[in-house]
């Protein structure tokens, strides 16, 4: 089966087309024959051997993706949740040669959740991974509907998802942009929209003088967001940021491998795309041997919508 991957870490160039073997299939587990994977910053990472010191597996090729869409091609013992046949899309914890840029996939079922109706395996995979990173930076925070919630990078995938769940669970939104995205970001469900940029934190208090109670960071900027909340408020954070040390908030890292298994989450995703509480989009796509060149417009940044690698 081909994969995209690396055999030496490195830039985009290290990627290349490598032969992997099938993976076996064990009870509860569900073989797909992957149609499209999403590109995204952790794979780039992944790439570079970021995560290289924590995976188990030390041999090549390593296989980036985290996102994946396709078609159930076998089910193991006890799977309930899909049939042969199905259209899915399904969230992968990469290791080693396992990852989404592969034809040949076996995951938990408990990862893998039907296509929403009407979309194909290009839309539905750039949903499971931010989707389910967005969802869990909420029920991370849990508060009460009705809260006044921030979200920065609001036109990326990650905070496009948290404006439009936070929206759904009921709460007001203030979310930042900039002078060109601004319309998209009200598209998406934002009540307010402030400028992004290092001065953010102040832009939402003045909308807000007494602060936001909950803020999700999908620009990364960690400290320089948290004036912007209440004191008592609750900040989610997606690269391990633990906050300043002070407790005037509460952060929250958000780490997606723990909601890797939320079948029921997932599908829920599924069930807001199909009721248009959530959309999908998708920038662009590129062909397996591309994939340095998908890596490189990722990395050029501005890109609105997914990258998809397709096979």
């Amino acid at each position: 089966m081909r994969a995209v991957g690396v055999t030496e870490f490195g830039g985009p160039e290290a990627l290349t087309v490598v032969d992997v073997p099938d993976e076996p299939l064990g009870p509860g587990q569900v073989r797909l024959r992957v149609r499209a994977a999403a590109v995204a910053p952790t794979d780039t990472h992944l790439r570079e051997g970021a995560y290289a010191g924590r995976d188990p597996v030390k041999t090549p090729p390593w296989v980036p993706g985290m996102d994946a869409a396709g078609e159930v091609v076998e089910v193991g013992e006890g799977v309930d949740r899909v049939a042969v046949g199905d259209a899915v899309m399904a969230i992968v914890v990469p290791s080693g040669a396992h990852g989404g840029y592969r034809e040949d996939l076996v995951l938990p079922q408990g990862s893998v959740a039907r296509v929403p109706a009407g979309a194909d395996a290009v839309a539905a995979c750039g949903l499971p991974m931010n989707g389910l990173t967005a969802r869990l930076a909420l029920d991370h925070m849990a508060l009460p509907a009705g809260s006044v919630v921030a979200v920065t990078g609001a036109a990326g995938a990650f905070g496009g998802y948290v404006v439009q769940l936070a929206k759904a669970d009921g709460h007001t939104v203030v979310a930042d942009a900039s002078e060109a995205d601004e319309q998209l970001v009200r598209d998406l469900g934002a009540d307010v929209v402030v400028r992004r940029g290092d001065d953010v934190a102040e832009r939402v208090r003045a909308e807000f003088p007494d602060g936001v109670d909950g803020l999700a960071d999908g620009s990364v900027q960690d400290a320089a967001v948290l004036p912007a909340v209440r004191d008592g408020g609750k900040v989610a954070t997606v690269r391990g940021y633990r906050g300043d040390g002070s407790g005037r908030v509460e952060v929250f890292p958000t780490l997606v491998r723990h909601y890797a298994e939320n079948g029921a989450a997932l599908d829920r995703l599924r069930e807001q795309v199909e009721s248009g509480a959530v959309t999908l989009r998708v920038a662009r796509t590129f062909a397996p041997e591309e994939a340095p060149e998908a890596h490189r417009v990722l990395a050029a940044g501005g890109v609105r919508g997914r990258l998809v690698l397709t096979f």
